[in-house]
């Protein structure tokens, strides 16, 4: 397994020989222990620039393609068919469609979509009807949750999820406006919190839709047991990070990237150089976090358990770039690869979502 030299292991050794600074990493962690792969389940193939991937109950799951906006449905027996295209997805450079979540209410079972329109990305809903193997999307009754996200042709963010609280999570990018990621005004460069239907959710900390602010292109969500929110982020030429939000909480970009160790922005916890890792979607099994690396081609597990264990490598460059990973079902995990998406080399079976499970230190 290809490894890069941890950045926390460098410092240690930096501040043995009594040399430090402010972009360097906190001091030295212990080494992740030795591990085995399970062998990889592929549970459909031939996808094309896919994005997100959303579980459903009973065993099936819809995926996102970026780039021509069908939402496809793989059923519990394996088969693979379109639940429909989303209206309005214009896509171009990183934006398209990106993620979907999918929310119960009283009215109706809603697919909620991020996608790049053609003068902003946007969250849009609508209707998802149908049994399970012919689900569809009522896109006559498509609604608008929030619109003027900033739209470039890079960082454009893109992950959605409901969180625990049942208020929906939005990661964007600064579309290349950098300067305005810490501006509480603008939404690009931010996480935002709304309610279903996309008013600020009660208790934001600026009163608007912005939950955290300060960030370069965040892609990828989730929750630890304990409620805390996690969040992967794009960095520039140093360091992608690892960050553990908190309300109204300022992650420094673009002033800073990686650990800064200021007052006025908050560190991660964890970085990588961004040809080690270009993080994208992420996922928690068992208090565990998984990062899907796309220019690293591998996924990084960081145990929240054991913060001082050195996070580790798993599938170093066995199934090319990675663009999400989600909880499977009895403690596995399911990756979506990402080598038709322009910048990968696709194999004969790309793209694929793939069962994995981690394996035993």
């Amino acid at each position: 397994m290809r490894r890069m030299v941890a950045p926390a292991l460098l410092v240690g050794a930096l501040l043995l020989s009594g040399c430090s600074g402010p972009g360097n990493p906190t001091p030295a962690m212990t080494p992740p222990p030795a591990m085995a792969h399970a062998e990889a389940v592929t549970l459909a193939s031939g996808l094309k620039a896919p994005w997100s991937v959303v579980r459903l109950d009973g065993g099936g799951a819809l995926i996102s393609q970026r780039d021509g906006g069908e939402v496809l449905e793989l059923t519990a027996s394996g088969d693979l068919r379109e639940a429909g295209v989303v209206p309005g997805v214009v896509s171009g450079g990183e934006s398209g469609l990106h993620g979907l979540a999918v929310l119960d209410d009283d009215d109706a079972r809603w697919l909620y979509a991020y996608h790049g329109a053609e003068e902003d990305n946007r969250v849009v809903r609508m209707p998802l009807t149908g049994d399970p193997g012919s689900l569809a999307l009522d896109v006559a009754a498509l609604e608008v949750v929030v619109e003027a996200i900033p739209r470039a042709s890079n960082h454009d963010g893109g992950r959605i999820a409901f969180g625990p609280d049942g208020m929906l999570y939005i990661a964007t990018g600064d579309a290349g406006q950098r300067d305005r990621a810490r501006d509480r005004d603008f939404l690009g460069g931010k996480i935002l919190r709304v309610a279903a239907t996309g008013e600020p959710a009660p208790g934001n900390p600026f009163g608007t839709a912005v939950y955290s602010l300060g960030h370069r292109n965040v892609q990828g969500l989730a929750w630890t047991a304990d409620g805390t929110l996690w969040a992967s982020e794009f960095g520039q030429n140093t360091w992608d990070e690892l960050n553990r939000i908190e309300a109204g909480g300022d992650f420094g970009w673009p002033d800073h990237e990686g650990f800064a160790r200021v007052d006025d922005a908050i560190d991660p916890v964890a970085v990588w150089a961004p040809d080690e890792s270009s993080p994208s979607g992420i996922a928690v099994v068992d208090d565990v976090v998984l990062v899907a690396g796309l220019r690293g081609e591998l996924l990084w597990v960081y145990d929240t358990k054991t913060p001082s264990v050195e996070p580790w490598a798993l599938h170093t460059g066995e199934f090319g770039r990675l663009r999400d990973v989600v909880p499977g079902p009895d403690d596995t995990f399911w990756v979506l690869t990402n080598n038709t998406d322009g910048r990968g080399s696709p194999g004969a079976d790309d793209d694929r979502l793939l069962q994995l499970t981690l394996p035993e230190g």
